[in-house]
């Protein structure tokens, strides 16, 4: 508060008041511009609505599946009531660390159901069926089941020549995600994340892991931000092979000439634990 006017002045003196000479001698003389509603996108809005729905429903996945942010995910499905614009996919892929998004109509095959009666009311209504009923739902498809039940209402069958109708009050639901796939919903948007990780994903997050530990030795250090360093590295051999084949990378990302496999601490040293491998790490200028 005590600085803001004033820099909000120089701006204005700088931009504006240099440029035009008629315009007010002062920021703080103007008046606030009248908003145009010519230049709302509405489209633009709603793809971004959708996106951020999208953001929250992966990122609660994510959570779930307890995978760290920095652990690439190969694949992502999308339901949601309106398709989105690849142009925003980049956006999604970015914030998610996520390979690949498609869209799908429907998650019903990642999740499976299981249906039971519900004997409070059910009792009342078919009493001596009731286990027959039981075991017409234990043998049926529990995704059909379940389709029958959003699109109708109510499940409609015959036991023992009797009609039966049930609504969802009479029914038991349980879900049960399928197994290495995490599903989260946000409003009206689903995502599901495939938490399968490949050799090649696992490599890239630990190469993410390392990157992000050296980044933070540089601050620890005092370094400048274009200081060019040399980092040593001792004490797992996985970990040696992944600096080892991924050295450009890394050495474009933290700025490094070297990396070298050395016990060597002569300079700032850290031991630190990586996705449960230990090693010990050390940069220099």
């Amino acid at each position: 508060a005590p600085f803001v006017p004033f820099r909000s002045e120089s701006i204005y003196l700088n931009l504006v008041k240099n440029i035009y000479k008629d315009a007010p001698d002062s920021v703080h003389l103007c008046d606030f511009p009248v908003a145009d509603e010519a230049y709302i996108d509405s489209e633009l809005e709603r793809n971004m609505d959708l996106v951020l729905s999208i953001v929250v429903a992966g990122r609660a996945a994510r959570n779930t599946a307890n995978i760290k942010n920095r652990q690439p995910i190969g694949k992502m499905y999308v339901k949601a009531e309106t398709s989105l614009d690849k142009a925003y996919y980049d956006i999604i892929l970015d914030e998610l660390n996520i390979k690949s998004v498609e869209f799908i109509s429907d998650v019903a095959e990642f999740t499976s159901y299981t249906f039971k009666p519900q004997l409070k009311t059910l009792g009342r209504k078919y009493g001596k069926l009731v286990p027959a009923i039981g075991n017409y739902l234990k043998s049926s498809d529990g995704t059909a089941l379940m389709n029958e039940l959003k699109t109708n209402g109510a499940i409609k069958f015959e036991v023992d020549s009797t009609a039966i109708e049930l609504p969802e009050e009479d029914l038991l639901i349980e879900t049960a995600k399928k197994e290495g796939f995490v599903a989260e919903s946000d409003k009206t948007t689903t995502v599901v994340i495939d938490t399968n990780l490949t050799p090649e994903l696992i490599e890239e997050g630990f190469v993410r892991e390392l990157i992000s530990k050296i980044q933070t030795m540089r601050k620890e250090a005092d370094f400048e931000v274009l200081d060019r360093i040399t980092v040593s590295y001792s004490g797992n051999e996985k970990l040696a092979k992944i600096f080892t084949d991924n050295a450009d990378k890394i050495k474009t990302d933290v700025l490094a000439d070297n990396i070298i496999e050395s016990s060597n601490t002569d300079g700032y040293s850290k031991e630190w634990s990586i996705n449960g491998e230990k090693i010990t790490l050390c940069v220099s200028k």
